[in-house]
């Protein structure tokens, strides 16, 4: 018996036939209701009239070959968690070890995984997960639905602390911790509901929401929703000390700030043989080095350059033209919905007064940064967070630089003379944020605000990112607003450094979160961008694209747009 097809791809193909869906947006909706990539794009095809093939293949170049090591450039930061990481880096040193329920490709299409397909209900409120059978744990255990469940629940516990909080709203409910706050006002906080989550057998899990959610599949490539053995927190919660996984791959060798190596396991590995252009097939490398050379793109460059390693996790915009100069590389490159953005904490003076903050994003001309920062790559930043590469994006009318307007709020705030305001800064991918921030530091000159710039080693920002009352925070890319939107904004969520609560905001976001329907939901996401535009919590100068540079006898390798490495079918050429 053949699948069912959710309705709501009916109702795309009707949409992409009209005109008012492209194939893109299409093809990642048809597969976040359980279509799989190659159909919808074969779909696709069908009713544009053209053949469409799925994008993303691991490219050949010849014969791939067995053996070897693959040696990158990358900072090798802590790891402990996997649910509360917060740098990419730290998900890159697990990801071939630890691995995910869903992932999604350079083509921002969500495909299955750990997950063997997914259905969501007619009204998106159900969404029910069938796992692969056959998957096994590196200590032989049986992966199963107690992990997936084991896994929410610590997710989606307050006392975990992971940033899957925000992603997964629509399965918590709100409650009183006890405690009072400063007015003597019960606090809050949220937790899974109990009818959230279900076992229905050893290989099925099914999520119940409080309202409909479109990117369930989305949310979980987030890279802290790798999952862990079910016997993880009765080893530590610490992956070095518990270093089970499904992953092809071992970590046999780990020093912070130094080093992460990985082998690949003598066990066969579950996805050899799939059909995937990704994770499935023949695992082609022995090894999988990562050596920190630091943060700083130019010192990856230079063990590029010396020959140390065979790729950067990154290369800066002042690096290309040397990079262009080195023989055998090749330069990767791909626009992101990644950024910077400079945040205030709302309920930290003076940002708690709403003129300061918006005086402050007044003063920025965001029309110059792509220029002077990324000689005309990336686009220009609209203070709300969400990218013109996302599916939702609504363009709202453009923002301008009113220097008049933002003294008049300042002396209406009390600051008729300036204010003196300090930012923290850690250069934490680069020195481009260092840039931007002297950049607007000359901008905010003209209306007596000072602004002094506190450099500090990026591993010291990370440490105070979600303390710091003004501080510069580099956000990676999500293939929607909504994801990092939840992720950053919703009240009460890990990851709101900026301490915004905006019930009205919330409530937008939920609405637009629910919407099907592209042209509605860019409607729906209209009044959410406006919402936190207007109430001044970030200044968001410009969307940046990333680079990287890679030997050519890598093969197989395409550079996912949040940095995410996915190294099953890269191969070294001899």
């Amino acid at each position: 018996m053949g699948r069912r097809l959710h309705p709501l791809v009916h109702d795309c193909a009707r949409e992409l036939a009209r005109g008012h869906m492209d194939r893109r947006e299409f093809v990642r909706t048809a597969c976040l209701l359980g279509m799989t990539a190659p159909a919808a794009y074969a779909l696709a095809g069908r009713i544009l009239g053209r053949a469409l093939v799925d994008p993303v293949q691991a490219a050949t170049d010849g014969t791939p070959r067995r053996g070897g090591t693959l040696r990158v450039s990358m900072p090798v930061p802590e790891i402990k968690d996997p649910a509360v990481f917060d740098w990419v880096e730290k998900s890159n040193c697990t990801r071939h070890m630890l691995e995910y329920l869903v992932y999604w490709g350079p083509d921002n299409v969500s495909r299955p995984y750990l997950a063997e397909r997914w259905e969501a209900s007619d009204d998106l409120r159900e969404w029910t997960f069938y796992l692969r059978r056959g998957v096994k744990w590196s200590n032989g255990d049986e992966f199963n639905a107690d992990d997936v469940i084991f896994n929410f629940t610590r997710w989606l516990d307050p006392k975990t602390g992971s940033s899957n909080l925000g992603l997964f709203d629509a399965m918590l409910e709100e409650y009183e911790t006890g405690e009072t706050d400063e007015s003597g006002k019960p606090k809050k906080a949220k937790r899974m509901r109990s009818d959230a989550l279900e076992k229905v057998d050893d290989y099925t899990v099914k999520l119940r929401l409080s309202r409909p959610v479109l990117s369930i599949p989305e949310n979980l490539f987030n890279y802290p929703t790798a999952i862990v053995h079910r016997a993880f927190e009765k080893h530590g919660a610490d992956v070095l000390a518990f270093p089970v996984g499904t992953g092809p791959y071992e970590i046999i060798d780990f020093k912070v700030g130094e080093k992460c190596i990985l082998r690949r396991r003598q066990q066969p590995y579950w996805g050899e043989a799939l059909d995937d252009p990704l994770i499935g097939g023949p695992i082609y490398l022995d090894e999988i080095h990562y050596y920190d050379h630091g943060p700083a793109s130019a010192a990856q460059l230079a063990a590029f350059a010396s020959g140390q390693v065979d790729m950067t996790y990154e290369i800066g915009k002042d690096s290309l033209t040397i990079a262009e100069s080195i023989e055998n590389a090749v330069i990767y490159d791909a626009m992101t919905a990644q950024t910077a953005v400079m945040r205030m904490q709302v309920d930290k003076e003076p940002f708690t007064d709403w003129r300061v903050r918006r005086a402050i994003q007044l003063c920025c001309d965001a029309s110059v940064y792509p220029e002077l920062v990324y000689f005309g790559r990336g686009a220009v930043g609209e203070h709300h967070h969400v990218a013109p590469i996302h599916p939702e994006y609504y363009q709202l009318p453009a923002f301008r630089r009113n220097l008049e307007e933002a003294r008049r709020l300042l002396a209406e705030a009390g600051y008729a003379d300036g204010l003196e305001l300090t930012i923290d800064c850690g250069n934490t991918n680069g020195p481009w944020q260092q840039q931007v921030v002297e950049i607007f530091q000359k901008q905010l000159e003209p209306v007596g605000i000072r602004l002094k710039i506190n450099l500090m080693p990026a591993s010291q920002y990370w440490e105070i990112w979600d303390k710091t009352p003004f501080g510069i925070t580099a956000w990676t890319h999500r293939p929607l607003g909504t994801m990092v939107l939840s992720l950053g904004y919703r009240s009460g969520v890990p990851w709101n450094e900026s301490h915004y609560a905006n019930p009205e905001f919330d409530r937008a976001l939920d609405e637009a979160e629910s919407t099907l329907d592209v042209e509605k939901r860019r409607q729906k996401m209209k009044k959410v961008e406006e919402l936190l535009q207007h109430d001044a919590v970030i200044v968001q100068p410009l969307w940046r694209p990333i680079f990287n540079v890679a030997s050519k006898k890598v093969k197989g390798y395409r550079l996912h747009p949040t940095q995410y490495h996915l190294f099953h079918r890269v191969w070294l050429e001899a």
